[in-house]
């Protein structure tokens, strides 16, 4: 038998799994314990130069941020791209709505983000 100690959801859970017994009926899990304060919090949001701009770019679907391709300040086209995000595999550019200057980028590299997360603001 071998004890893992997991988290779901931000519930931890301690759960006992016997190896190599065939047709062995699931060991319930423990009931949750307490999550730890040191869990991984959200990633942080870098400071931007500026305030918020009044165009908000969200995130399509829920992912991870591989690539930031414009920095605070600078001027884009419509359809230029923003960030890289990672979803289900696959890269997919995340475009500037409109024309305009960013005025900040919200996420950072690595960050995962949920679907509707602004991720950066134009003005």
């Amino acid at each position: 038998m071998k004890s893992y100690t997991i988290t779901v959801n931000g519930n931890v859970y301690d759960v006992t799994v016997e190896e190599g017994v065939e047709g062995a009926a699931p060991v319930a899990a423990a009931a949750p314990k307490a999550a730890p304060k040191a869990a991984a919090p959200k990633a942080a949001k870098p400071a931007a130069a500026g305030a918020q701009g009044s165009v908000k770019v969200t995130a399509p679907m829920p992912g991870k941020i591989l690539a930031i391709k414009a920095e605070a300040g600078k001027a884009v086209k419509k359809g230029e791209a923003v960030l890289v995000l990672e979803a289900m595999k696959m890269e997919n550019e995340i475009v500037a709505p409109q024309d305009g200057t960013i005025a900040s980028i919200n996420t950072s590299v690595g960050a995962s983000v949920e679907a509707g997360e602004v991720l950066a603001t134009l003005n």
